[in-house]
């Protein structure tokens, strides 16, 4: 298939199409991503066209990966940090007609997951992301640029919400009646994190805010992991967020596409692998305060994207691609149906986070 990759893109970085062997690979939505193979050197690179769609401002991406990669380098120079490679002019980017595109170098012999297939994976995945915010304790989040403002923000959802319940047509709220009281009836934990947000002992942190398997690299031989990579979110936010999106997308062996609601369980090994990596990084510097929200950081990222998928269900499907017209509807069922889950099942999780905060 001939890619469709401006020069002047390659050129940016000291390449041409003629020395570089181009390939287009990832599973991503947001970015195009492509393996960059230069023929005159071993080193190969990962080249991404940053979506404007959704990131407004790329240079606060730059800004914040260049910030951040420095403190590390400085602070931890040990540490693999997947910063990006500069143009030859010495830029973060390069902006080549009206698009951004940035150069990673490609990290050998490891490979990303989509599914995960044994708890090790979650265990490694979860210190990744809990080692990465521990590094960053000391590092000042407030010099961060938001990539996405109210990306995690619950308050805002819920307005987005009520917002698009206002408007919707009358038969898309009855279609959704069911699911309309379930958002409404669990507003409480809404309210319980407003109750705690501004608290000097809940924190902002540095966080990644997109957790899913398939932004770590492990090892292709041990499955250990190696780093972070997908890094346009990071930006500053509660632990919650993290954490959070690891219990929605780790604990069930099914997505949130799976519409038989009787699979959507809980497994106990990965929830005991995924919390024992990362209080094995984050154990020793979340207060108390936090260690008490641990739990309910998976109650509030699953009860975030149920409003999620609700309020694009009642604006027409606008924003997450489905492929029939109660596909987001039916997505919404499987998140409560998670967040049910972790209600039921609450005092053995408990159990299982206590034993490891000791």
């Amino acid at each position: 298939m001939e890619l469709n990759l401006d020069s002047e893109v390659l050129e940016a970085y000291g390449y041409t199409k003629e020395n570089t062997k181009i390939t287009q690979i990832g599973t991503g939505l947001i970015n195009r991503t492509y393996l960059l193979s230069p023929s005159n050197e071993e080193q190969k690179y990962i080249l991404q066209n940053i979506n404007t769609s959704v990131f407004k401002s790329p240079q606060a991406i730059a800004n914040n990966l260049k910030a951040i990669g420095d403190y590390l380098n400085f602070n931890y120079p040990e540490y693999l940090f997947i910063k990006p490679v500069s143009t030859t002019r010495g830029e973060e980017m390069a902006h080549i007609r009206h698009e951004y595109w940035r150069m990673l170098p490609f990290v050998p012999n490891t490979i990303s997951l989509d599914v995960l297939a044994d708890p090790k994976q979650a265990y490694e995945a979860a210190r990744q992301f809990g080692k990465l915010s521990r590094l960053l304790d000391k590092f000042d989040a407030r010099i961060l640029r938001p990539t996405i403002p109210g990306f995690h923000d619950l308050g805002l959802r819920y307005e987005q919400f009520m917002f698009a319940l206002n408007q919707a047509d009358e038969t898309l709220k009855q279609a959704a009646k069911a699911q309309l009281s379930n958002a409404l009836t669990h507003k409480y934990i809404l309210d319980y994190y407003n109750s705690y947000v501004h608290r000097d002992d809940f924190p902002d942190r540095v966080m990644h805010h997109d957790t899913k398997i398939s932004n770590v690299l492990l090892d292709s031989k041990t499955n250990e992991g190696v780093c972070v990579i997908d890094l346009d979110t990071i930006m500053p936010g509660k632990f919650i967020s993290d954490l959070g999106d690891m219990m929605r997308t780790y604990l069930c062996a099914f997505s949130e596409n799976e519409t038989d609601l009787d699979k959507i369980k809980i497994r106990l090994p990965y929830f005991e692998a995924m919390i024992k990596g990362y209080l094995s990084e984050m154990k020793s510097i979340l207060t108390e305060m936090e260690k008490e929200l641990i739990l309910f950081s998976g109650k509030y990222m699953t009860y975030m994207q149920a409003l999620r998928f609700l309020t694009d269900f009642l604006s027409g499907n606008k924003y997450y691609p489905t492929t029939y017209p109660n596909q987001n509807l039916d997505r919404v069922k499987n998140q409560f149906k998670l967040l049910y889950e972790l209600s039921v099942n609450e005092k053995e999780l408990q159990g299982v986070i206590e034993e490891n905060l000791v």
